[in-house]
């Protein structure tokens, strides 16, 4: 998946996030975008996501070289966010089930395997409800991570997680996201995106 952005700006009301970002994320690449809280990475992520517009400028999305419309951006982006919720009245392995009823696994990954994946098999039948803060992450990641799409947005995708999970995480974007095009968020933990070869201060274009 590649991305061009064209001068983009995001406003509300009378007051400028960012403005004049002219950049290209060329398919494969793996960036991070860097800035403190309320900087406005989560909005910029949206605006690659299909999910929001621009207030100027323009966003082009291609796949092999021929455009996406905005609208059908949707089903060629996986996402892990904290804004985004999990239903809680699904068990994990029926939730697994839901998710992947819309997206293809990678490499056609059976349920079990994903179960396996997430570090979390022995809650296989347990409801999300009753989920701690760390394994609600888990989740989001795994079914990001593992969702067949050219494109994966993570938003600060170490909140929550310890030590150990921040390896499992690490492993699991080795294995599983090499061909992706990967943009990650995050005010400056290095261990979210260590594998990431391209960075983008979002901070630099607060006051254009």
């Amino acid at each position: 998946m590649e991305i061009l952005l064209n001068q983009i700006g995001k406003r509300f009301n009378f007051n400028w996030i960012f403005k004049g970002i002219s950049y290209t994320i060329a398919s494969g690449d793996k960036i991070v975008i860097l800035g403190s809280n309320g900087s406005g990475k989560s909005t910029f992520l949206k605006l690659i996501s299909g999910a929001t517009l621009p207030s100027e400028g323009s966003i082009q999305w291609k796949l092999d070289g021929i455009p996406i419309e905005a609208e059908r951006i949707y089903n060629r982006i996986s996402i892990s966010a904290p804004y985004l919720e999990l239903i809680e009245e699904f068990t994990l392995a029926e939730h697994i089930d839901f998710h992947f009823s819309i997206k293809s696994p990678v490499g056609k990954l059976s349920r079990s395997e994903i179960l396996a994946l997430t570090g979390l098999k022995n809650s296989a039948d347990r409801r999300i409800s009753y989920f701690s803060s760390g394994m609600i992450q888990r989740v989001k990641l795994s079914l990001a991570i593992l969702t067949d799409t050219p494109l994966l947005l993570l938003d600060e995708p170490l909140s929550n997680l310890d030590a150990q999970a921040t390896s499992w995480y690490q492993s699991l974007i080795r294995e599983y996201a090499g061909l992706k095009t990967v943009i990650v968020c995050s005010n400056s933990q290095k261990s979210e995106y260590e594998f990431c070869q391209k960075n983008l201060d979002i901070q630099s274009y607060r006051s254009l």
